[in-house]
């Protein structure tokens, strides 16, 4: 059993960063598209707008509605609105630096490891919450961000952030694959009775 619901706006943050995950990781995977001032300034928009403001709305509003409203009980939400809201900010600034192109990579040592952490928090939240599907998420998470962390050592270690970069692009796209499904299973379930597993 799943604690996310379209109510509480998840599948809309599940977009984002699915989406957001699809445009960058064929970018650190395959190469694809060649990276430019132009290809930067449309990844770092997409970046912006997607993941970053989609999940800082969703998870603004699971806050709202845990805390304001009452609108939400389940406290496992309180991971979900703290983790869409700082993904969220976290994307703003992604996409900032990429829209301005030349960045030093290095800097995402530190936002990477906070970042971890966040992901192992909810991994330990949603498993000991007995809901597999969103744990699976943070599971994931936990590997995009320890990719992140070698592929940001890219500057001092050329061989070993190349790798880290190629593993960061695959756990992007296979994330993305798992945001999209969540999505399409909390919303088809909600509006018209499917009964996909979540």
């Amino acid at each position: 059993m799943t604690y996310i619901t379209t109510k509480d706006t998840s599948h809309l943050g599940f977009m984002g960063l699915g989406t957001g995950y699809l445009i960058y990781g064929p970018q650190e995977l395959f190469g694809w598209p060649k990276r430019n001032a132009d290809v930067d300034w449309g990844t770092g928009m997409w970046g912006i707008w997607l993941p970053g403001f989609f999940q800082f709305v969703a998870g603004l509003f699971i806050f709202a509605g845990l805390t304001l409203f009452g609108t939400f009980k389940a406290p496992p939400l309180y991971m979900a609105g703290l983790a869409f809201t700082s993904y969220g900010i976290h994307w703003f600034a992604m996409g900032w630096n990429r829209l301005h192109g030349k960045v030093d990579v290095r800097v995402n040592v530190g936002m990477a490891v906070g970042f971890l952490m966040i992901s192992i928090l909810g991994t330990m939240v949603f498993l000991g919450a007995g809901d597999i599907p969103v744990a699976l998420i943070f599971i994931l998470l936990i590997c995009v961000y320890v990719a992140d962390i070698f592929a940001s050592l890219r500057p001092n270690l050329p061989e070993l952030g190349a790798y880290g970069e190629k593993l960061l692009g695959l756990f992007h796209l296979l994330t993305a694959v798992w945001l999209m499904y969540m999505m399409f299973a909390v919303t088809l379930n909600f509006t018209i009775g499917f009964h996909w597993p979540v």
